[in-house]
């Protein structure tokens, strides 16, 4: 099979793997505290030479030139995935229990119903059958003392009827009362965090979380809507249709060129 039709497919399918993230990022306009995510797109041989000095094979060997001739080609990769947590829109919310989270290395822990605790940047929040602060989509979120707190327990209870404040370091009063504070969540290296569904990012281990108690991170009464520009997204999207296109007409090509190359080839067998 000609190579140039494997690299036009190879590169296709690179592009529908964007086309996944920027529908992600359009269907996700208007959800609060949503951060964009995006791709970067590069061909093996320049990753190789970005990163030959980690190889295990040593320059200019046998083993090294059969891996080159084995590995080295201009099919374009989705190289690495990113979110970007930069702030977005804040708009004035009549929810005492919206905040923005201002800083971009702060997050929200919360609690899924299975007991695993991830960090969210969604602070539209509200109060559960119980009282205690949940997201919208129900995860209980923790406070700065959930470590050392039974399971079911765990989080931060508000009394019925109290007026709530939130201070900009995550301190929540009721009635001038100290309720508790959230626990503001500041990874050691944000890359590492992995989306995973419902606003939410996975991250390796705990010991890699610190809880900033003097984040001044949170803004009362203000919600913080998605980062994405939606103009921005719909001009990528175009984009990548239109390399989806053009693939599609090359691959067709090479296709008609193998056919005639076949057909051809088999005429002069039989002749």
């Amino acid at each position: 099979m000609n190579n140039g039709y494997y690299q036009a497919a190879g590169a296709m399918v690179t592009q529908f793997n964007r086309l996944d993230v920027i529908t992600q990022n359009l269907a996700n306009v208007n959800t609060m505290g949503y951060k964009r995510q995006d791709v970067v797109i590069a061909d093996f041989e320049r990753i190789f030479k970005d990163r030959r000095d980690e190889l295990p094979l040593q320059n200019h060997t046998k083993d090294a030139a059969k891996f080159l001739s084995r590995s080295i080609n201009r099919v374009p990769n989705i190289n690495e995935r990113y979110t970007d947590y930069s702030a977005g829109a804040m708009k004035a919310s009549t929810n005492a229990l919206d905040v923005a989270i201002t800083r971009d290395d702060s997050f929200l822990m919360v609690q899924t119903p299975n007991g695993d605790l991830r960090l969210s940047k969604n602070g539209s929040l509200n109060l559960d059958d119980e009282g205690f602060i949940v997201t919208k989509d129900g995860y209980r979120v923790m406070d700065s003392a959930y470590a050392n707190t039974p399971d079911g327990r765990r989080g931060i209870q508000v009394p019925p009827d109290v007026a709530l404040t939130i201070t900009q370091n995550g301190e929540v009063y009721g009635d001038d009362v100290l309720l508790g504070r959230f626990f503001v969540a500041v990874p050691r290296e944000i890359r590492d965090l992995m989306p995973d569904g419902d606003n939410l990012y996975k991250f390796p281990r705990i010991e890699d979380i610190e809880d900033n108690e003097i984040s001044a991170a949170f803004k009362q009464g203000i919600a913080q809507m998605s980062n994405v520009n939606p103009v921005t997204e719909m001009v990528n999207l175009i984009q990548t249709q239109r390399m989806v296109e053009t693939y599609q007409k090359v691959m067709t090509t090479h296709m008609n060129d193998l056919n005639s190359e076949a057909i051809s080839k088999l005429a002069s067998v039989r002749a």
